[in-house]
């Protein structure tokens, strides 16, 4: 069974994107870009060498380069002391 967004995040996985940068296969001095999110895990994102596997196998746009960013979904509440309190009338 498939497991839910909400428990893949309590187990680690973090939202992934991935700004894919190739050549066009008509045009190779043409780059194009492609942008690829999901959830997924660092900092080995098994998902992502998947799907960039497939690329490479698949399709004909040689890959140029790869810029990964993540961001954390779920995270530890914060504390924060007030340090003036005002009241209006």
């Amino acid at each position: 069974m498939a497991k839910s967004a909400l428990e893949l995040q309590l187990e680690g996985y973090r939202l992934t994107t991935a700004e894919i940068v190739y050549h066009m296969p008509d045009f190779p001095a043409l780059l194009q870009t492609f942008v690829w999110q999901h959830l997924d895990l660092t900092p080995d994102y098994p998902r992502l060498r998947k799907f960039l596997d497939y690329w490479t196998a698949n399709l004909d746009g040689k890959l140029h380069s790869v810029n990964v960013a993540h961001a954390p979904l779920i995270e530890r509440g914060s504390l924060r002391h007030v340090r003036h309190q005002l009241r209006l009338h």
